[in-house]
């Protein structure tokens, strides 16, 4: 019996990283660009240690890789700083300790110093791999090659839009992707702020849109009603234990 409730609590223990990972996603049905990167099972392995040796435990099984789904419906939003990344490019932006991170997020903003920034709070990087930065006052437009434009709506006559910077734009394709702690793309199993290697592909965005989430909101909450319900036969478990434990001790009892 003790081993039942050994066995039992292991599993609860070992599903609650798929239980942050689940709500984090849920959390994130409607974040622009998100993309999933979690995937978990339950094996059984052999327990080591003092005992027989054919004692088996559940061990969780988990991957994260982020998956770039492709075909995400665009969201029409008239902003000129909105942006939808096309095919598998993803935006090179710097993440919170310093270094080159990736994202396809791209609800972007002008803070008041005139820095561009991902609406979480990433500066973008332009093509130089410096931040871009917008004068003060310039009305912003962003072409499907990822060239920022800028030009001043207070001048007087016709104002030629100034050439600003080109959007960091790398192809993801065929490159495995990892989900950093700050929430951007890494290259797996590379250092943190590795570039990805520039290609021949011709990487393009849709200005005054953006990306939805890859999240399925009905999928997220059947895994997340199945591992409630795991949780809630793996706790009737032990109770079950606990109660046969007290019922033999009682028979030893009236014996």
């Amino acid at each position: 019996m003790d081993r039942l409730a050994f066995n039992a609590s292991a599993a609860i223990a070992e599903s609650r990283t798929a239980q942050h990972m689940v709500n984090n996603e849920l959390a994130n049905v409607s974040t622009p660009g998100f993309k999933r990167s979690f995937e978990s099972a339950m094996q059984s392995v052999t327990a080591i240690g003092s005992g027989f040796a054919s004692r088996i435990q559940p061990k969780s099984l988990n991957v994260d890789t982020v998956i770039m789904t492709a075909g995400i419906a665009l969201i029409a939003t008239g902003n000129d700083l909105d942006i939808a990344m096309n095919d598998k490019a993803v935006l090179g932006v710097t993440g919170l300790d310093g270094t080159l991170g990736f994202t396809r997020r791209g609800d972007l903003r002008i803070k008041s110093n005139g820095m561009m920034e991902t609406g979480n709070g990433h500066p973008v990087r332009g093509q130089s791999g410096g931040p871009i930065t917008i004068p003060p006052g310039f009305k912003v437009t962003i072409n499907t090659d990822g060239a920022i434009y800028a030009n001043n709506p207070s001048a007087v006559g016709i104002d030629a839009p100034i050439l600003i910077d080109r959007l960091l734009l790398r192809d993801a394709d065929g490159v495995k992707l990892s989900r950093r702690e700050d929430g951007l793309f890494a290259i797996e199993g590379q250092p943190k702020g590795t570039d990805l290697p520039q290609t021949n592909a011709i990487l393009s965005v849709n200005p005054k849109c953006l990306e939805g989430s890859n999240v399925n909101a009905l999928s997220v909450m059947v895994r997340l009603m199945d591992l409630s319900r795991s949780f809630e036969m793996n706790v009737n478990v032990i109770k079950q234990s606990k109660d046969s434990d007290e019922s033999g001790a009682t028979m030893m009892r009236n014996s």
